[in-house]
């Protein structure tokens, strides 16, 4: 499908910058991931080519590009090799990595534990367990609230896929997925050697990856001796509904693919979200006046009752927040993907197999959509704006057929915790201050040093 009648442009015609012989970006991408990408749309456009280590990619941040890619013409693409560098050793052929038939199958068989029902019935816990984690809180304590958000949401996920209080292996699970994420931004220049070769931190990887196996392997067969045994019911959790779920043939999922599948489920489901709370946290803390707004719709909207499934529907300045947050410091900054054939993007013939980068923090944050995009200003999404807005132009859960399952069990999950520790906490910065400045591009959107703040009881 072409852009215009006019036949397409070689790939090396379209517009970017030069590089250095051999390396091409590889030094100003490495050197700030996400400066690197601010410079090259904005001076090249919203379809340009770079180079990295001989390697042609392409930068999209034009929204209708962006919109071929992952909706209209997504059959012609796939998440690509970079893309499975980073995950297959660490999550096998889960959801996130899987494609064509495989992946439909596995969509379908994983949709049903995302209904609005079930999400539903989770809002209760989740709000319980944030109660439980506050009460272990001091007043005028510092905590890094990055890892105690990431320990929060392991543990609403967890009970989420399986039902069960984890918190005695919550360290060990969250250990191993932070080494990971950490493993996955790269940051030595051993990490350029052929996967082959072994490094301090590929080994480092593969103890976290058979830790995390170990772990998930023994709670999968403790949920299977229980479905055996008749005391739990086969859908009464995620774990238990994918090891039950029959496709159209009346085939089960294999034990190595229920594994795939909880690992996947157990990083995208708590990672995104305990970053979308760590971001919003901070960002309120540095907006004295909207956190003030947000604290009096709280108050006025819920009372002296916990928000709920129901009552946080209501919460339209909370919902505003989240939505702003997410724009301005998006949890997962990009998305990779490569055409399985010769296309054309920009008016210029991408060949099959080239890296396409779709880049959410660019695109959130492009003044050719927002207005004053670099300020954090939640009042900002009307319905005016958002009846304006390229569909493109704010997709922090992806788009098309693969956005993100879990996205309204996320939503719900950031809306109340939110809700439950804002009124029960003011949030103080204490280091570091300039949060945007001390963040890497790990599969994720993640700080650097720990997100360090003072708690004071309201």
């Amino acid at each position: 499908m072409s852009d215009t009648d006019a036949p397409p442009r070689p790939p090396e015609t379209a517009p970017g910058p030069d590089g250095l012989p051999l390396l091409g970006s590889f030094l100003e991408n490495r050197r700030d991931f996400f400066a690197f990408r601010d410079r090259v749309a904005a001076e090249y456009g919203g379809v340009a080519r770079y180079d990295i280590l001989g390697q042609e990619v392409f930068l999209l941040t034009d929204p209708d590009a962006i919109r071929r890619v992952l909706v209209t013409e997504n059959e012609n693409y796939v998440k690509g090799e970079l893309f499975q560098q980073q995950l297959r050793p660490v999550l096998g052929n889960g959801l996130l990595n899987s494609e064509d038939d495989f992946w439909r199958r596995q969509r379908h068989l994983i949709q049903p534990v995302f209904t609005p029902d079930r999400i539903a019935g989770y809002a209760d816990m989740m709000v319980d367990v944030t109660e439980r984690t506050g009460d272990r809180w001091d007043d005028g304590e510092v905590r890094d609230v990055h890892r105690d958000m990431m320990g929060l949401t392991l543990d609403i996920v967890a009970r989420a896929l399986m039902g069960v209080d984890i918190r005695d292996r919550t360290p060990a699970i969250g250990g191993a997925l932070d080494t990971v994420m950490e493993q996955s931004a790269g940051g030595s220049l051993l990490d350029l050697l052929p996967p082959s070769v072994p490094t301090p931190g590929r080994e480092k990887l593969r103890e976290a990856v058979a830790s995390l196996d170990r772990i998930v392997d023994e709670l999968v067969d403790e949920k299977r001796r229980a479905l055996r045994e008749g005391e739990v019911e086969p859908n009464a959790d995620v774990v238990s509904a994918l090891l039950t779920a029959e496709d159209d043939d009346g085939e089960r999922m294999a034990a190595e693919q229920v594994r795939d599948e909880v690992k996947t489920l157990l990083l995208a489901g708590h990672e995104t979200t305990a970053l979308s709370l760590t971001f919003t946290l901070h960002l309120l803390a540095r907006h004295p006046e909207i956190e003030r707004r947000l604290l009096d719709e709280l108050e006025s909207k819920l009372g002296g009752n916990a928000a709920g499934f129901d009552t946080v529907r209501d919460l339209e300045y909370l919902d505003q927040v989240v939505t702003e947050s997410m724009r301005l410091l998006p949890p997962v900054h990009g998305i990779l993907r490569e055409p399985t054939e010769d296309v054309e993007l920009g008016g210029y013939r991408i060949p099959e197999g080239t890296p396409l980068g779709i880049s959410q923090w660019v695109v959130h944050r492009d003044p050719a959509h927002y207005d004053d995009p670099l300020a954090f200003r939640p009042a900002r999404w009307t319905d005016e704006l958002e009846a304006d807005l390229h569909p493109l132009a704010y997709f922090p859960f992806s788009s098309g057929p693969r956005r993100c399952v879990g996205d309204r069990f996320a939503l719900l999950e950031a809306k109340l915790i939110l809700a439950t520790l804002l009124r029960r906490f003011a949030f103080e910065v204490v280091d570091p201050v300039d949060l945007e400045a001390n963040l890497e591009a790990s599969i994720t959107t993640r700080p650097t040093q720990p997100v360090r703040m003072r708690l004071h009881e309201r």
